[in-house]
Formats: C-alpha cells, sequence, structure tokens
C-alpha cells in the first residue's frame, strides 16, 4: 500500500528525529512510504483561532500533496483530527472527501489498518501515558474515563508490546495538559498551572519518561519540566515503538 507521510510543520522543525521513527516503523510492516516535500502547515493554527477562511490555500495544497495515495499517516492527533474534519478543496471536493476518510494518526494506522500484534522493540523504563484531547474524544484512540463503558486503548495496546516497559498507572488519566496550540499563548498562565498538574501526577508516580500521540503536548510539558529541572523526559510514542 501506498501511504502518504503527513508531518506537522512543528515536528519537522524541532523533532524531525519523530518523523524518522514513524517513516522506519510503517516500512518495518511493508508500507510504501511517499513524502510530499511541498507540504506545510495543514492549517489548523488559524482555524482554532477562528479564522478558518484563511485556511483556504493550506488546504488547497494539503489536497494537492496528498491525494491519489492509499492512506495518509501522522504522528499527530490533532493534526489528523483537523484534516479528518475541516479539509475541503473548492478545486476538488472529492479528492478532499477522500483525504479525510484515508488519513490516520500513526497508533490508529498500526493497530486497526496493519493490524500489529507483535513488536520488535524493547525500551526498559516507567512509562507514564498523555491522553491527548484530540486523539481522546475526536479520534477515540482510547476510551474516556467519564464514561461507564469497556475501557480501551490503541496507544496502551501497543506500548503493552514492547520489551521492558513498565506502563504506569496514573490518578487522572486522561486531564488536559493545558497546551491547547494557541490557547497555551492567549491564556498563558491556565495554561501553565494545567501543564504543572498534568506533570505532577506523572512525578507523583515516579516514572522516567512520559509518552503519548502529540509531540505538542509532550512540548508543552517538557518545557515545564526542565523548569523544574526534573530528569523526566518526553518521547513521543513512534520513538518508543521503533526503540531497539
Amino acid at each position: 500500500m501506498v501511504t502518504g507521510l503527513f508531518i506537522p510543520c512543528y515536528i519537522d522543525q524541532f523533532y524531525p528525529e519523530v518523523a524518522m521513527h514513524t517513516m522506519q516503523l510503517l516500512e518495518k510492516y511493508g508500507c510504501e512510504v511517499v513524502y510530499p516535500l511541498n507540504q506545510t502547515c495543514c492549517g489548523q493554527p488559524m482555524a482554532n483561532s477562528g479564522f478558518e477562511y484563511l485556511t483556504e490555500k493550506s488546504n488547497e495544497l494539503f489536497t494537492k500533496n496528498f491525494s491519489g495515495l492509499d492512506y495518509i499517516v501522522c504522528p499527530s492527533g490533532s493534526c489528523t483530527l483537523h484534516i479528518k474534519e475541516h479539509l475541503h478543496s473548492s478545486k476538488d471536493e472529492t479528492a478532499a472527501q477522500k483525504i479525510r476518510h484515508n488519513i490516520y494518526e500513526l497508533s490508529e494506522f498500526l493497530t486497526d489498518i496493519l493490524q500489529v500484534t507483535e513488536l520488535h522493540a524493547s525500551f526498559n523504563h516507567r512509562v507514564g501515558i498523555h491522553q491527548s484531547c484530540h486523539g481522546l474524544r475526536g479520534l477515540m484512540l482510547s476510551q474516556m474515563s467519564e464514561l461507564v463503558a469497556t475501557p480501551f486503548s490503541k496507544p496502551v495496546q501497543l506500548l503493552k508490546m514492547v520489551k521492558g516497559l513498565e506502563i504506569v498507572n496514573l490518578n487522572r488519566a486522561d486531564e488536559c495538559c493545558g497546551f491547547g496550540g494557541t490557547f497555551c499563548v492567549t491564556e498563558e498562565a491556565v495554561s501553565v498551572k494545567m501543564g504543572k498538574d498534568r506533570v505532577e501526577d506523572h512525578l507523583r508516580q515516579q516514572v522516567e519518561f512520559i509518552t503519548g500521540v502529540d509531540m505538542s503536548c509532550l512540548m508543552h510539558m517538557d518545557g515545564i519540566l526542565k523548569r523544574m529541572k526534573s530528569n523526566v523526559r518526553v518521547k513521543h510514542i513512534a520513538e518508543i515503538l521503533n526503540s531497539n
């Protein structure tokens, strides 16, 4: 299957290793990975700030870049959800609709499409899992804790396949970290307080690493950890699933 690799702009600029691990994982499981070189920001920052009309050119470029592919995979729940729910094209709406239907966040692609049942990975550390809001409540990657329903988690399902990894239970398993894209700019104080609360839950459980499907959330918490001079580090789930 021909799989387009969609890399969010902040990963491209600050965490290119996440992109590389994502590509390597997909190739391990038989995907023919292509990376459209002209891809740019998907337009989510403008849309989330109330300026969705400014995303038109981003939408058209995204549609042009990713048309004709069997699947599109992205190592970000929030960017995946934005495309899945908001991509439109005045030039080729049929292509845009197909992209919306065929785009997946990495962990759901590995579980739902590739149906991975075994990972040749090892990571001998205590790990806390951050459930990002877009992935949890938008893409339904995990069950929401407030529902009386059978629990499940696609990221956890994959992490349990990693040799030596110890998943640490948190007191508030799916609490928001406070990043929220442009929210952390417009409501800085609230964002920082939420981030500190989220980090403290992990620290109380004596984790060594915090992982998740959204590097943006991990970036927010990493900044707080560094200011606290903590030894706890963050690592995107792709890096762990592809570890040796």
